[in-house]
């Protein structure tokens, strides 16, 4: 199928002015006109969403991402950053059973793939890794998660906490993004995906018995992993645009809790990962 009759399709959804932009860029690429490195680089290692990613950054002008979303995309990417060292490191650690390991590998990619195209998008906006301590020391090793490349159980524990904070963090974080309809979208593909590896990885510490609290939903604010209270904090709640939940369906306000996932704020994300990181 030819990908210059997909384009309009995907560029449709996508704010009409930026399209436009983008649109004139694609156009310029085609009649030979100069266009960014990145771009180039991307189109010639044939990924669609690392050109795309600069596309949308050139059609901003070049390094000109407005701040507000060179914020929040900084913010994600520290986010992918944390999780996709983890997987890397858990995968090379050998921590992962046999049976688990193509569930593991599969969202390694995903995060990987997800540091590509923001820190693309970024340009050299994009801030560096940081320096991470996976036991939650802050630098000393020797944090409660002392053991999570060695212990499985440990493993998935922390695995369950990030993928939690991520699909919330990402959520938190839509208000912000919501003038700029096409960051906003392309944040929403990467929230979905991360929603998945939560219950992925949930269902598999109850070992797919959807036993609470290792369902693939989250029941009121609960936890069984010490030291995460954080990352649940606040998905107990029932009220919704004012309305109670509670008063308008005969469920049970635990299942009221389930339909319902909470946001993070940026402050609550950053707490919440700041012991990981030295």
């Amino acid at each position: 199928m030819s990908t210059q009759s997909n384009a309009p399709g995907v560029l449709s959804a996508i704010d009409p002015d930026l399209t436009d932009r983008i649109v004139s860029r694609r156009r310029a690429i085609m009649q030979g006109g100069s266009v960014s490195g990145v771009v180039l680089a991307g189109l010639r290692l044939g990924s669609i969403p690392v050109a795309l990613a600069a596309l949308s950054r050139d059609a901003f002008g070049q390094g000109r991402l407005p701040t507000a979303v060179s914020g929040v995309l900084n913010f994600a990417l520290k986010l992918e950053y944390l999780e996709s060292e983890f997987y890397n490191l858990g995968i090379a650690s050998g921590v992962i059973p046999a049976a688990d390991r193509t569930i593991f590998t599969t969202i390694q990619g995903h995060e990987n793939t997800h540091v590509t195209f923001i820190r693309n998008l970024l340009g050299s906006a994009a801030r560096p890794k940081p320096t991470f301590d996976f036991t939650a020391g802050n630098g000393s090793g020797a944090g409660p998660f002392a053991d999570v490349f060695t212990n499985y159980a440990t493993f998935l524990a922390v695995s369950q906490a990030f993928e939690d904070t991520g699909v919330r963090a990402f959520k938190g974080q839509a208000a912000t993004l919501q003038p700029y309809k096409s960051v906003l979208e392309t944040a929403l593909t990467i929230h979905s995906v991360e929603a998945r590896h939560a219950a992925e990885v949930r269902r598999l510490r109850g070992n797919f018995q959807d036993n609470e609290p290792n369902q693939g939903w989250i029941t009121n604010a609960t936890t069984d992993i010490p030291g995460t209270a954080a990352v649940y904090a606040g998905d107990d709640n029932v009220v919704h645009l004012g309305i109670d939940v509670t008063t308008i369906t005969p469920a049970a306000r635990k299942e009221i809790t389930e339909a319902f996932d909470e946001p993070l704020t940026m402050a609550q994300v950053l707490a919440i990962v700041d012991p990981f990181i030295v």
